[in-house]
């Protein structure tokens, strides 16, 4: 049964590939995810572009397990050399846009979820989640979910981590600063010029450091990553615009690093665009974990973002490919890491449920 998921698993991804799914556009990926659910005879259901089903025999009283990954993708960069939207095949690797990231991840865990749907007398409900809008933290992805779903205990969310247990991410907060100074004339003195005011306000981000360190997910990492100021060459501007992209650990919220920056920057204002997109982390001794490090996986911090974001519960990352092909062109993934992948859902399922 598994070398069969396997095989239809491969072919659904190929089908996902070719099929347009920028975020809020995934009507047709959604389909395909559909059909796979119609075939083998899974009831679902469809919210937007979201799909959803529980297992054959789901019990309230039982707590509830999440596998969860996503079927949009970004757009394709300018560096692809092969047609993004066609499912290449070559020396052992699929290629294709979204087949990394998080193609493979969500095909490996509908084969999943496919095995265990008829099974009795498991541990814990399963519900799998498809979701949209994951590349654009949008508002009709995941997040809608949480109140349409049943309640969870716990969640596996799919993304690329080469099948090691990312125990913990880092939550974002983008913060948008301005440093004011007095519009002049570029021929006349101005010692109060805001894009030079700017100079030691960018020698203070970079210089900063967060105190508290996490065991798994290191330091806060923030860098400032857009700047825009002037809109002609012989007028100096009354303000510089900043962008501030802050990664997170474990050991602060993200109220307490919105709160931290607005009392000891030195911008004239700063504002977090959102606080919701926190850290994420599941305890080394869930049973999850530890189901993973007895079948010899390693576990790790991860530095990304990803749905695990917006969860109410303890979540663990963990998927076939690797995250450093996200996103790049001529993205791939190894056909073994999928069968892999597969494999070590279910053996490491097979340990809890």
């Amino acid at each position: 049964m598994i070398e069969k998921l396997t095989t239809e698993a491969i072919s659904l991804l190929k089908q996902l590939i070719e099929t347009q799914s920028f975020s809020s556009e995934e009507d047709q990926t959604a389909m395909l995810i559909e059909h796979w659910f119609t075939k083998h005879q899974i009831p679902f259901k469809r919210k937007k572009n979201n799909v959803w089903a529980t297992n054959k025999h789901f019990n309230e009283n039982k707590p509830t397990l999440l596998l969860n990954s996503h079927h949009d993708t970004v757009k394709p960069n300018n560096g692809y050399t092969k047609d993004p939207l066609k499912a290449i095949v070559e020396d052992g690797k699929l290629y294709g846009l979204g087949s990394n990231d998080a193609g493979g991840c969500l095909v490996s865990l509908i084969a999943t979820f496919t095995y265990f749907y008829t099974k009795e007398n498991l541990n814990y409900n399963i519900v799998i989640v498809a979701s949209a809008e994951e590349e654009s933290s949008g508002p009709d992805g995941l997040n809608s979910m949480l109140s349409i779903i049943p309640k969870i205990d716990v969640a596996i969310v799919g993304e690329p981590t080469l099948m090691q247990l990312a125990i913990a991410e880092k939550g974002l907060v983008v913060f948008d600063a301005k440093i004011k100074g007095t519009a002049s004339h570029a021929a006349h003195p101005n010692t109060n010029n805001s894009i030079y005011n700017t100079i030691a306000v960018l020698k203070w981000f970079q210089d900063f450091k967060f105190e508290k360190k996490s065991p798994v997910l290191g330091d806060v990492k923030m860098t400032v990553t857009q700047i825009n100021a002037g809109k002609q060459h012989n007028a100096v501007p009354s303000e510089v615009d900043l962008v501030i992209d802050v990664r997170v650990n474990d050991k602060y919220s993200n109220k307490e690093i919105a709160d931290i920056l607005t009392n000891k920057s030195p911008c004239s204002s700063i504002k977090p665009r959102s606080l919701r997109l926190n850290s994420s982390s599941i305890p080394i001794h869930h049973e999850l974990v530890q189901a993973g490090i007895a079948l010899g996986r390693e576990t790790y911090g991860s530095p990304t973002l990803s749905d695990q974001s917006v969860l109410p519960c303890p979540s663990l990352k963990l998927g076939p490919g690797d995250s450093k092909r996200s996103h790049t062109a001529d993205e791939f993934i190894y056909l073994a890491e999928i069968k892999e992948g597969i494999k070590i859902y279910i053996e490491l399922l097979e340990k809890v449920l």
